[in-house]
């Protein structure tokens, strides 16, 4: 830097009395208190608060949390079922009869029965302190299935062959 225009500056600080300087010191350090440290508490707080959801959307903490989920093949959600309730889950191939959304009720989807075409598991990482190493948990699952429910095959005239829709 140039000195010669940094002399004025140092000469005024100089001319201040020490006291003056000592209460601007003061006054400084409070307000840095006073804005600074509730921001540095805000933005901990919504780091945190962005790592939780993370978290409980990659373990999918939401309503399908710890489910056996039945989808169509438009992604759309026929059923949960929770996965403590099982005592087998479903392999391709497999034929389940699901309830659906009720017969007249609001749903698309009819009771009857289903072909599960493929399943998918979810695992999560464990995270309590008597944890195995690399342990992990089913969290979900989640089967594609298909109707096998012939009035919905013929009411959707064979555009979305089998898939319970009503039109």
């Amino acid at each position: 830097m140039v000195p010669h225009l940094l002399e004025p500056i140092r000469k005024a600080i100089e001319a201040l009395p020490q006291g003056l300087m000592a209460e601007l010191s003061y006054i400084s350090n409070i307000l840095a208190f006073l804005v600074v440290l509730p921001t540095m508490v805000a933005t901990y707080y919504q780091a945190y608060k962005a790592r939780q959801e993370a978290r409980r959307e990659r373990e999918g903490r939401l309503d399908s949390a710890h489910c056996l989920e039945f989808v169509a093949g438009d992604g759309t959600c026929i059923n949960l079922v929770p996965l403590e309730t099982l005592h087998s889950l479903p392999k391709p191939g497999d034929v389940v009869m699901l309830p659906a959304h009720g017969v007249g009720g609001p749903g698309e989807f009819l009771p009857g029965a289903y072909l599960v075409d493929s399943i998918e598991h979810i695992y999560t990482h464990v995270e309590h302190a008597d944890r195995r190493p690399n342990e992990a948990r089913l969290t979900k699952s989640v089967a594609q299935v298909t109707s096998l429910n012939p009035t919905l095959a013929a009411e959707s005239g064979g555009r979305e062959q089998g898939v319970g829709r009503r039109e």
